[in-house]
């Protein structure tokens, strides 16, 4: 009676972290949603001024393109959007590894011998995203000093988007990404190199780190995409969000990633022509 209880716990396991990612992601998707959505009815008001009686003034135009001094909380609040938005795009991607993680798991369980907690993993992963959700932060922080965002979040300069395009395009092309890549679509691979996963608590999250890391080597260039769509733009995040997925896991995903990055340069190299004349 206890070997079957404790089988029928370990089937359901999986379905319980199916679940749970499944709800991380979705919750912070509707996150994301409302933030846009808040962020846009913010927009109109600005938009309305357009064309109103002393809006022409001398010093006006200077003055409403002054950039917005942060404040401690709202540079707060800009960190945990961009870590939302991270959970959101690449926890799906990471799924097929945490799943092997757990799969794993369960077995040595099922020997008497333990893995630490998935969640300990999946923090490992997700550590390594907040981290990246740091420097976006500081980056958008310093284009917005620059006067190279609007209030949607987007790249005001065309010529800015264009080069933002071509370095990504060209880094689907570098043997980092593809080294990044390889790792990320084949996690059985990532595990035998690392020697195994690791049963500590600590070591759990440091594979999970490491992880995370080559996710973040891999996709870095495209998440920096989200500033010439726009930060909040949801079927621009959405796009980058399913590109990041099916050149993980779909067949001939090494192509795919070069076929893009040949559009993304074709693509940045006519903006920063037409930039420049």
């Amino acid at each position: 009676m206890p070997g079957t209880t404790l089988d029928a716990l370990l089937k359901r396991d999986r379905i319980i972290i199916i679940a749970s990612l499944a709800a991380m992601t979705l919750l912070a998707w509707a996150y994301l949603l409302s933030l846009s959505d808040t962020m846009a009815a913010g927009e109109e008001p600005m938009r309305s001024m357009d064309g109103m009686p002393g809006t022409d003034m001398p010093g006006m135009p200077e003055a409403m393109l002054a950039p917005h001094v942060w404040s401690p909380g709202e540079a707060l609040l800009v960190f945990a959007m961009w870590s939302v938005m991270m959970v959101g795009m690449m926890l799906p991607s990471a799924a097929p590894m945490i799943l092997l993680y757990a799969r794993v798991g369960r077995h040595a369980a099922s020997q008497g011998a333990p893995f630490a907690a998935t969640g300990v993993f999946g923090s490992g992963y997700a550590a390594a995203w907040f981290v990246f959700s740091l420097v976006a932060t500081a980056g958008q922080w310093r284009l917005e000093r620059g006067l190279l965002l609007t209030p949607m979040l987007e790249s005001a300069s065309g010529l800015f988007s264009g080069m933002l395009l071509l370095f990504a395009g060209l880094y689907q092309w570098t043997p980092l990404k593809h080294a990044c890549l390889s790792k990320c679509r084949a996690p059985l691979a990532f595990i035998q190199s690392e020697g195994g996963f690791r049963r500590e608590p600590w070591g759990a999250f440091r594979m999970g780190l490491r992880h995370g890391l080559y996710c973040v080597g891999c996709c870095w260039p495209l998440m920096a995409l989200l500033f010439v769509g726009g930060v909040m733009n949801i079927l621009w995040i959405a796009g980058l969000a399913i590109f990041v997925l099916a050149e993980k896991v779909m067949p001939g995903g090494q192509r795919l990633s070069q076929a893009a990055g040949a559009i993304l340069v074709a693509v940045g190299s006519w903006l920063i022509v037409r930039g420049l004349f």
